[in-house]
């Protein structure tokens, strides 16, 4: 785990640059910096580095035998072990046990193929000097960053927006267009990012810069299949959907540094932890990390976190973060993540990191699983409207519906906690389409957009084509496999931007095996009415993993993320920050809010409203990066 950059072309870069580009990842990798350039000094690479595996023999970049590949890489490689064995009957010869090294063989093997091969989480950049290429990928669902800006005679790239920002060739401002992407969706979608000219590699591709193409080559080596698997049962599913777990938290527990992991009392991450607690060779080492808030109950769910470290006989630490951590972290949050933030759990992840950093150096969580295995309360509230559509036309038996209105019963009482959300969804466009009604479940501008000035929205109809072409951009036939294609491409990366930022600031390796594509892949294929049996979120997951959790965990039907008590906060301890940052005469000049609805909505934010985070991070990552 690390932090990369690099250039090809530009000459006149001087060695100062280079040394700032270094400096701003260098949170990345504590352990150790490291740079190369090619003999015609056409192409440089810088490393920062984390150690995790052959602390001593891994440093960076690296090469081969002959030393015409080399590499710059961030991420980890979960089956190096198996990779290194087959390559080394092929004859390839290593020099270190690190997993770096297996990518430069796998790479002289295979070529773009290599990355068919590797399971893991990456973003790399290899230089090939017989070739005069450079071939740089990132993995299949963007665990590990990868930015990139290009001109003619210079191409650059960096696991973060400020190693490029360091370059004296690049000046970038604002994008407006990807602004509106942000205030709808929180987030961008598709390659642009919020700075112009400034592009990230999507996951699962890779790019070839070479002398006969002089402009970048972007590539996609993996997607999803939505090919569905009929001819096996529930219990098939069941017997290998377990399998697929215990190997993918076996391979990530490999490390030559002490690990732990998240614990946030939840599905996902009690099932993490009780996975490595079997699994690993020496479970009383383990330490796991929660976080929670003394506000209130709403804010707290320590005792489900407690319960499950006892069940599993780990270490359990807290920490309980305050209005006070929140005013000092903020705006050094906005720097590490580059870009306004997807949502205002990232606080909580940022001190809870903190913590764990402070005890282990790699941390297993528990992320991706309401992505993968259909647990998000909006998943029921579309399919909530299509039963009832069924019902009221009777076409409910259409395996489109994949429940019915009365299998689906059961389970609405998940939706008790998102009354706001069914009031918004139900209040206009009942029975439209299908990518017309995600959308609307998925627009976070829901009460924000009367506080922004009306141009920013101008794109709005360029948004909804870029969403749609996403949203159909499958083989997915039902609507649940649709919703979850949509947030794989796009919610998802926004979520593990969140969660690579908020380890990495603290020279942390956040490992999620839960995203492993093996079981990704497989979850795609199981038909919709037996992975979201009677609209039940995470059905065949919870029967995988009845008899590892405990019950009061398994039936839990309030969990709600990382909820954060700013509403609360708003109006009392961080009223004046709040004054400082979006009413103060920089803001005012930017002309991107309406400052009397703006300073109505301080006043008025509701619970768990996003009004006040949405303005609260553009307008600090307008004042770090512009002001």
């Amino acid at each position: 785990m690390c932090g990369i950059v690099g250039f090809v072309g530009g000459h006149d870069v001087g060695a100062e640059e280079k040394k700032r580009a270094l400096d701003a990842i260098s949170h990345r990798g504590p352990d150790g910096c490291g740079e190369w350039h090619s003999k015609n000094g056409r192409a440089w690479l810088g490393h920062r580095r984390l150690s995790i595996i052959d602390p001593e023999g891994g440093k960076q970049p690296c090469c081969n035998e002959d030393e015409t590949v080399w590499i710059t890489f961030n991420g980890c490689i979960y089956n190096y072990l198996e990779l290194s064995q087959s390559l080394r009957k092929k004859g390839h010869k290593f020099k270190t046990h690190s997993d770096t090294e297996v990518i430069i063989h796998c790479y002289e093997e295979y070529g773009e193929k290599c990355l068919d091969h590797l399971i893991g989480m990456f973003a790399f950049a290899i230089w090939d000097e017989n070739r005069k290429q450079l071939f740089c990928a990132r993995d299949r669902v963007g665990v590990k960053p990868f930015y990139y800006y290009y001109r003619p005679g210079i191409f650059a790239f960096s696991s973060e927006i400020k190693g490029l920002l360091s370059f004296d060739f690049l000046s970038a401002g604002p994008d407006h267009n990807a602004l509106n992407e942000y205030l709808i969706f929180q987030t961008t979608i598709g390659p642009n990012t919020l700075f112009q000219g400034i592009k990230k590699l999507l996951p699962g591709n890779y790019l070839i810069l070479d002398e006969k193409t002089p402009a970048p080559r972007v590539r996609e080596y993996w997607d999803l299949d939505f090919q569905m698997d009929y001819d096996h049962t529930e219990a098939y599913f069941t017997d290998r959907l377990r399998f697929l777990l215990e190997d993918a938290v076996k391979i990530r527990l490999r490390s030559d540094v002490p690990l732990g992991a998240h614990l946030s009392g939840g599905l996902d991450s009690s099932t993490v932890v009780a996975l490595a607690s079997l699994l690993h060779s020496e479970p009383d080492k383990l330490k796991t990390f929660t976080g929670a808030f003394e506000e209130g109950e709403q804010f707290n769910e320590t005792n489900f976190a407690r319960l499950a470290a006892e069940k599993t006989g780990v270490a359990n630490y807290e920490i309980y973060p305050t209005a006070g951590d929140f005013v000092e972290t903020l705006p050094e949050l906005i720097y590490f993540m580059d870009e306004p933030a997807a949502g205002p759990g990232l606080f909580p992840q940022f001190m809870v990191s903190k913590l764990a950093s402070e005890h282990v150096k790699v941390i297993l969580g528990g992320q991706g699983g309401d992505e993968i295995f259909a647990g998000y309360a909006r998943y029921i509230l579309g399919y909530l409207e299509e039963c009832l559509r069924g019902a009221i036309f009777q076409t409910g038996d259409n395996p489109h519906y994949v429940t019915t209105l009365q299998t689906i019963v059961p389970n609405l009482a998940i939706l008790n906690k998102y009354v706001p959300m069914l009031k918004y969804f139900w209040n206009d466009g009942l029975f439209e389409s299908q990518e017309h009604r995600y959308f609307r479940l998925m627009d976070r501008s829901l009460g924000a957009r009367e506080i922004y000035n009306e141009e920013l929205f101008s794109n709005e109809k360029t948004v909804f084509e870029n969403y749609k072409s996403i949203f159909f951009g499958s083989n997915a036939k039902s609507f649940l496999n649709r919703m979850l294609f949509f947030d794989l491409k796009v919610h998802l990366p926004a979520l593990l931007h969140v969660e690579d930022r908020t380890s990495m600031a603290w020279g942390l390796e956040s490992r999620v095996p839960l995203l492993d594509h093996r079981i990704i892949e497989f979850m795609a294929a199981i038909p919709p009415v037996i992975k979201f049996k009677g609209a039940e979120p995470k059905y065949l997951f919870r029967k995988v993993i009845a008899n590892i959790i405990p019950e009061e965990i398994l039936n839990r039907k309030d969990k709600m993320g990382f909820p954060v008590p700013l509403h609360l906060w708003y109006k009392g301890k961080l009223k004046n920050f709040i004054s400082d940052v979006l009413l103060d005469p920089g803001a005012r000049k930017r002309s991107i809010f309406k400052m009397d609805r703006l300073e109505k909505a301080v006043r008025s934010e509701k619970e768990f409203g996003r009004t006040i985070w949405g303005a609260l991070c553009l307008e600090l990552w307008f004042k770090k990066f512009f002001d």
